[in-house]
């Protein structure tokens, strides 16, 4: 099993999602890693939850991160965050990222779940995906 990939793999899809034309049309840098305090613009991105497994073999350690990539918006409908949740999938559908360390063998979408906040003020889609890593 490896952990070892980890932050490397966070500050890659962190600069895929900041570094995406389409995506900062509609958030501009509204991208976060953590959510700051204080006031938030009306529709933003974070970079969520993420669980690991080993997917180590005899050529090395390496491991499946299923990781979240969330969506909220004050907007009235879901259509704002479900154009933002599209040019996410876009971004990460290209060539996968270069990793500080270590690869990204494969990287896919998993699922997305559309909900109304608890309050019911804003709407939030969270969409997980899967990257299967390596230490190389």
């Amino acid at each position: 099993m490896s952990y070892a990939i980890s932050a490397a793999l966070q500050a890659a899809l962190y600069q895929r999602l900041s570094g995406d034309a389409a995506l900062a049309a509609l958030v501009g840098s509204a991208i976060y890693d953590a959510v700051p305090a204080g006031a938030l613009p009306e529709t933003y991105v974070s970079l969520g939850p993420e669980e690991a497994r080993d997917a180590s073999d005899l050529s090395g350690a390496g491991a499946d991160h299923d990781f979240a990539v969330s969506v909220v918006t004050s907007a009235a409908g879901f259509q704002t965050a479900k154009t933002v949740a599209v040019a996410i999938s876009d971004a990460l559908a290209a060539p996968p990222p270069v990793l500080a360390r270590g690869r990204i063998v494969a990287l896919w979408f998993l699922r997305a779940e559309a909900r109304r906040t608890r309050d019911g003020t804003a709407r939030r889609i969270d969409l997980k995906f899967r990257a299967r890593v390596e230490d190389s």
